[in-house]
């Protein structure tokens, strides 16, 4: 009996240890593929605003907007992941601030594709009054207004957020993991950000749909561009990809609360990881991927600021090998 006990004990720290190597392999590879990107886009950031030429190019403007609000909510992606991971419970007030945050700049993403859509639309089907249209001014006008719309849902979340009885709790110390869902804490709220989630993809979707058709129509024309055109369509065709991307990370946690009522605990968390990579770090780099592949003013000045990066990385740890070795 006792040889029994002493062999269910030891299949049970085995068991216990691999499933832990395994939680920290798989953690690992989603810290590092977020680590890359984020030094990728914060590259990407730094040579956006280097040259004059991008600092005074609408579409290279829109695009540093993009490429900041998905880092930023990259960041903050990463640090609730950490937390989660670490086994680390908040509460409401910092969590609401950090949620809060990730409601603002969640948008965003896909009103910048928006016009940035636009911005290609008229370059293509409208290239004589492209520069009349598509100036600074325009361009700051309507960052400014996709700012202050956000901002606005973030206030009527706040808003409806308040209703809620704290009082009445023992504790503001959460229960759970903090999370958007976390902070739905009554049904207006979670009636509310349905709505307006669904309302701005929706929106969003059909403003870049008919882009896309607009310029499948304009390059049929006898004066249009064709090479223009076709490197347009493209684009455009990529920001739908990256906008369906965005919507898909609305169904992460919902998934996996479904997963986890009929799947192990462990397969469970591999899932999550898995996911977590594909919806919700990729599409936040993909901008990243294209303008820093596709864009041939973008990449030589881009590949240029990632090598020297790299070179300092190189030349600093040679300097601590030789420090330490003397």
């Amino acid at each position: 009996m006792s040889y029994a006990n002493h062999s269910q004990t030891n299949f049970t720290i085995g068991q216990q240890y691999q499933e832990l190597l395994g939680l920290v392999l798989f953690s690992i590879l989603s810290v590092v593929p977020c680590c890359v990107f984020l030094f990728i886009n914060g590259t990407m950031l730094f040579t956006l605003r280097s040259k004059s030429v991008f600092r005074e190019t609408s579409r290279y403007v829109l695009l540093y907007n993009l490429l900041f609000a998905d880092t930023v909510l990259l960041v903050q992606s990463q640090l609730l992941y950490i937390l989660a991971a670490c086994s680390i419970t908040l509460t409401y007030p910092v969590c609401g601030v950090l949620t809060m945050l990730a409601n603002l700049t969640y948008v965003i993403s896909p009103l910048t594709l928006v016009v940035m859509c636009l911005e290609r639309y008229v370059a293509v089907c409208y290239p004589l009054r492209h520069a009349a249209i598509i100036t600074i001014r325009n361009t700051g006008m309507a960052i400014i207004v996709i700012w202050a719309f956000s901002s606005l849902n973030v206030l009527i979340q706040v808003l409806l957020l308040l209703n809620f009885p704290f009082e009445d709790l023992q504790s503001l110390q959460m229960r759970h993991f903090c999370g958007k869902e976390s902070m739905l804490l009554n049904l207006m709220s979670d009636l509310y950000d349905k709505a307006y989630t669904g309302f701005v993809f929706v929106s969003a979707s059909v403003a870049v749909t008919c882009s896309y058709v607009g310029v499948i129509v304009a390059a049929r024309s006898a004066s249009t561009n064709k090479a223009s055109a076709q490197k347009a369509r493209k684009t455009l065709l990529l920001h739908l990809v990256q906008l369906g991307l965005s919507l898909s990370s609305t169904v992460h946690n919902p998934l996996l609360m479904a997963m986890s009522k009929v799947l192990d605990r462990i397969l469970v968390v591999r899932i999550q990881i898995v996911l977590y990579v594909c919806i919700i770090i990729f599409p936040r780099c993909l901008s990243s991927l294209i303008y820093g592949i596709r864009d041939q003013t973008i990449r030589p000045i881009l590949m240029n600021n990632l090598c020297c990066h790299s070179l300092c990385v190189s030349v600093t740890v040679k300097a601590k090998i030789c420090i330490i070795t003397s």
